[in-house]
């Protein structure tokens, strides 16, 4: 057993891991943040997608031991306090999920995206997005989704004071 210092969604935490520990299940299993999702375990679905200082990494190929001094965001820390993340209220109005497995790393694919391109076309959603599948499908609503939250951004990232509900 290792103990790491992990900073999670802007918290420092201690945690007992195993050498080698994958991420996502020291997240999900030792950390008990269990929005990040196990998908193939190869880095292939996006299932298991967070931010490692913004950046979108897949969670099951980085070993915890490996991030240890650097920010890590799993999906649970894109809301602020009990307010959701335009992208996260976006998901919900646009009725994006089906069985919505995949979705919390397909949200955490499109705020990096935002992030770094906020008026992104269908080509720079494709791009960003095409590491993350869905068995279901619903590419459509997810491409629209990311669209309408981009309305919502202004150039610095700060979600724009207007209200979500009734305006998308």
């Amino acid at each position: 057993m290792t103990t790491l210092k992990l900073n999670v969604n802007d918290r420092t935490m201690s945690v007992d891991v195993p050498d080698g520990m994958p991420l996502l299940w020291a997240l999900r299993d030792v950390m008990g943040l269990t929005g990040t999702k196990y998908g193939c375990g190869i880095g292939e679905c996006g299932a298991c997608t967070v931010h490692i200082n913004g950046a979108p990494v897949r969670s099951c190929l980085i070993s915890a031991s490996a991030v240890e001094d650097q920010k890590i965001t799993t999906i649970e820390g894109l809301a602020s306090e009990n307010e959701l993340h335009v992208l996260q209220q976006v998901w919900i109005d646009e009725d994006v999920a089906q069985c919505g497995y995949c979705q919390a790393g397909q949200i955490m694919s499109a705020a990096a995206l935002l992030k770094q391109t906020p008026s992104p076309t269908d080509d720079d959603i494709d791009a960003a997005m095409a590491g993350n599948y869905c068995r279901c499908g619903t590419y459509i609503r997810i491409r629209k989704a990311i669209h309408t939250a981009a309305e919502f951004y202004d150039a610095s990232m700060i979600p724009k004071t207007a209200e979500l509900e009734g305006n998308v």
